[in-house]
């Protein structure tokens, strides 16, 4: 079997939620599960070489319980466990280079809404090109039935001024997959109203808003022909592009979102909307990398 999904595991309930996550979605594309867990291993000098085993044991323990749990849930599922020890992030990073999508659990912030992203998962969506997955807690809070994975919507932000194809191919392409709904979201900046004379005069955004509507159309179109099964609808709003996105995918099943690779000596950068998406999302978010 050469597709797969990986995982990374490192104890809290959040990456046990991810893991369970990505059970279904591996299940969903007929791939193995690679459930990864990556920490170094090595003990300050003076300290005892026992002090390394413990960690290396608890590891080794956490991943093949972890595997257990989900084999009783998930019994026809190949699963595979890897204890590494290497810095985490560069270690999860190349663990997934190969993998349909890397899948990670995010910490919610309390009694707030949203995602705390750790050093960790924030440097691995950095590092990688491979889709990421990132999953709270909540989302298994409650039992899952048969087929509820792929029962709610997708939700995908697009910007079409900017190439988006591997944006627009991962959302219809896990659409299909899930056979559900696909709601593609396009939001314009009210900047784009400078040197209009009647700057807000309803009919000049009624005109750029038939406009925006129009180039999504353009941009949806050979998408719509390729997968004719997927029940798409696409939407054209004003405003913060972040916001509307979380507002629309309170209860997705999925948001995608993309994120420009940026291969320069400053490192890799994860633009505003993205970030804050990421941070606040209360459904699973997918982010994918692209030019």
């Amino acid at each position: 079997m050469d597709h797969h999904v990986t995982v990374g595991l490192d104890g809290s309930p959040e990456s046990g939620a991810a893991a369970r996550w990505a059970a279904r979605e591996a299940e969903l594309r007929d791939a193995e599960l690679h459930l990864v867990h990556a920490e170094e291993w090595a003990v300050p000098v003076g300290v005892p070489e026992a002090a390394a085993n413990v960690r290396r044991g608890w590891s080794e323990a956490l991943v093949r319980e972890a595997a257990d749990a989900l084999h009783r849930v998930h019994p026809d599922l190949a699963i595979t466990t890897h204890s590494i020890d290497g810095p985490p992030a560069a270690s999860l990073a190349t663990a997934a280079a190969t993998a349909d999508l890397l899948v990670l659990g995010s910490r919610g912030l309390g009694t707030l809404t949203g995602f705390v992203l750790g050093s960790v998962g924030m440097a691995v969506v950095h590092s990688t090109e491979r889709p990421v997955v990132l999953v709270r807690s909540r989302e298994d809070g409650s039992p899952h039935p048969t087929g509820e994975h792929a029962r709610r919507d997708v939700v995908v932000g697009v910007d079409v001024s900017r190439p988006c194809d591997a944006v627009l191919a991962f959302a219809f392409e896990e659409a299909s997959r899930r056979a559900c709904r696909l709601r593609v979201l396009h939001v314009w900046s009210p900047r784009q109203l400078v040197g209009y004379g009647a700057a807000y005069d309803p009919r000049v955004h009624a005109q750029i808003d038939e406009n925006m509507t129009a180039d999504v159309d353009d941009v949806l179109r050979p998408w719509r022909d390729r997968f004719p099964s997927v029940d798409v609808t696409a939407r054209t709003s004003m405003g913060h592009t972040a916001q509307k996105l979380l507002d629309s995918g309170t209860e997705a099943g999925l948001v995608v979102v993309g994120r420009r690779v940026r291969r320069s000596p400053f490192g890799a950068h994860i633009g505003s909307t993205t970030h804050a998406v990421i941070h606040h999302a209360t459904s699973p978010v997918a982010v994918i990398a692209h030019d």
